[in-house]
């Protein structure tokens, strides 16, 4: 007989409990237990690697080392562009109090109104915001001085370019993370940039190392880079020129100075410029570089190509009379016509009075297949040889489409483009008797190899009619410098506008060689739009030719090759054009 056990006076305790129910119980938590192992087991053994790199995303940091930017030096080892240490500002914006005292005073010292530096700490679920990059030492000590919490500084690199606006066009700029945005700076970014090392470490929540996890791989700086631009010439032509512009209320103006020897390129300068140092609302206008950039038709600067190739062909000589009364001749129901008619020329006087009709009447007599070579190569329709950002090819038409008309205007400048790079490469021809060289913006000591456009007799036959065009008589005599002989042609081209030309809108060029006899440089000159009643490139651009050409002759330690005395310059005759 079975007794009964009273447990308590409470129904629900009195009730018996299934056996069935204690046994799920028991099976549910062992099975609970099992999951946990299976997790544990996955966590430990099978995605053990998953769950290391998102505990090291957490705690571990790469720090990149940057690698100091090599120096930018010019042939003589002066700086153009160098790295300084900076400090830059940066914040954890939950640590930050935005109603701290002081924090009107770092506003100051960033140069930011309050309401922009209280925005940029705004959003609290950040653990990093840059504040500010590279900011000068002095501020970064007194930023310090402030011990705001949440505020802190990290050592960077920024670049600082003596030079200024002088060279800003050769040199170029960085941006804040250090990369070339314009010029040498990105043409030899990554020569110049080196090769940044790196830091394994461990941080705390405040952003502070607390240990090194691995050997720290050290920075390779990068090399120095040595340009073959003189400072002093690359200052003293971009003086000139910016006052040409201002004198003649220009819209912009370039200038090139070329080492006949070596191919060295000593100066390239436009106006207007910028100071890479401080690059606030740079506009486009200001960052072209227009000597490789802009294209234009080149005038009358192409009229001792087409004298030297007719001497080449054995068409004419020096002395050979032309016939250019009554100062004008139509081609195809076209007329071109002379600034100054006369009558009958010798080849010379063509390119010293610069003569269309005369040009004209040579050029007819070649191929347009003979010009198009020849154009071709001295540089014209093609590339330049250098490895800078926005370099122009120009525009020469393949010789087939030609029309007698065409093949007429080209002859003396129109209806092809150039750069003034492309055009002052071209009359290396001239000071290297007959051989065209390519300029290089690197130091070189080497002479530079040619490539024979002329034969050498010729070449030097159009070189005395150059230093003839700036004689009395002549379209450029204001390009004579005290103390050296120079040849040179001016051009003076209506600038293009759509499909026609624009009124009273020009291109003033000048372009050279000195000294005469035995030419150590090329400078090429270009005004765009002078618009203060002068226009002719023998009026404009032929000035600035010849201060930079006796500073620069100077600064190279040529001797002088005519008597230093003042000269009485004549008003040079007005090209046609």
């Amino acid at each position: 007989m079975s007794r009964s056990i009273n447990y308590t006076s409470s129904p629900l305790l009195a009730s018996k409990t299934p056996v069935w129910r204690s046994k799920f119980i028991v099976a549910c938590l062992a099975l609970a237990f099992a999951g946990l192992a299976g997790r544990a087991t996955y966590v430990q053994v099978v995605g053990n690697d998953f769950f290391q790199r998102q505990g090291e995303v957490r705690f571990a940091r790469t720090l990149e080392l940057p690698a100091n930017r090599g120096r930018v030096l010019d042939r003589n080892g002066l700086i153009l562009a160098s790295s300084v240490v900076a400090e830059s500002i940066w914040a954890i914006p939950e640590d930050v109090d935005k109603n701290h005292p002081k924090l009107r005073e770092l506003a100051r010292l960033l140069e930011m109104p309050l309401a922009d530096l209280r925005k940029r700490l705004a959003n609290e679920d950040k653990t990093f915001v840059w504040v500010k990059r590279q900011v000068d030492e002095p501020v970064a000590k007194q930023i310090a001085a402030l011990d705001i919490k949440g505020i802190y500084q990290r050592r960077e690199y920024k670049r600082q370019y003596p030079e200024g606006e002088a060279a800003a066009h050769v040199v170029g700029f960085t941006n804040v993370e250090d990369r070339g945005q314009e010029g040498v700076e990105l043409a030899f970014n990554q020569q110049l940039a080196g090769k940044a090392g790196s830091r394994r470490v461990i941080k705390d929540r405040l952003g502070r190392v607390v240990e090194d996890v691995r050997d720290v791989v050290p920075p390779v700086d990068g090399p120095d880079l040595q340009l073959s631009i003189d400072s002093k010439v690359q200052y003293f032509a971009w003086q000139k020129l910016r006052d040409a512009v201002a004198q003649h209320k220009a819209k912009a103006g370039s200038v090139i100075v070329i080492d006949t020897v070596t191919g060295e390129v000593l100066a390239l300068a436009n106006v207007p410029s910028y100071d890479p140092n401080r690059r606030r609302n740079l506009s486009g206008e200001q960052l072209r570089n227009r000597v490789l950039t802009d294209t234009f038709e080149p005038g009358s600067t192409m009229k001792p190509f087409i004298a030297a190739l007719a001497l080449d062909k054995g068409l004419v000589r020096p002395t050979t009379p032309i016939q250019t009364a009554p100062g004008r001749i139509t081609i195809g129901g076209s007329t071109i016509r002379d600034t100054h008619p006369a009558e009958i020329l010798t080849v010379a006087q063509i390119i010293q009075r610069s003569s269309n009709v005369g040009t004209v009447k040579m050029a007819m007599q070649m191929s347009p297949r003979e010009m198009w070579e020849t154009y071709a190569q001295a540089g014209f329709g093609q590339k330049p040889q250098v490895p800078f950002p926005g370099a122009v090819a120009g525009r020469l038409r393949p010789y087939k489409s030609w029309r007698p008309i065409e093949q007429a205007t080209m002859s003396y400048g129109y209806g092809l483009s150039t750069s003034l790079f492309q055009l002052a490469q071209a009359y290396t021809v001239f000071a290297r008797d007959g051989e065209m060289i390519y300029p290089t913006l690197l130091k070189s000591d080497t002479p530079a190899q040619g490539v024979r456009v002329f034969s050498a007799q010729n070449a030097r036959a159009v070189r005395e009619m150059l230093g003839l065009a700036v004689q009395p008589g002549g379209t450029g005599t204001r390009a004579q410098t005290m103390g050296y002989s120079v040849g040179g042609k001016s051009g003076t081209a209506r600038k293009q506008e759509g499909k026609g030309y624009a009124e009273g809108k020009y291109r003033s060029v000048f372009v050279g060689l000195a000294p005469v006899e035995n030419p150590r440089i090329v400078v090429a000159v270009m005004v765009d739009e002078p618009n203060n009643g002068q226009f002719y490139g023998g009026l404009v651009a032929a000035p600035v030719f010849s201060e930079t050409v006796q500073q620069t002759l100077r600064i190279l330690g040529v001797q002088p090759d005519m008597s230093v005395k003042p000269q009485i310059v004549a008003e040079p005759l007005e090209e046609s054009f």
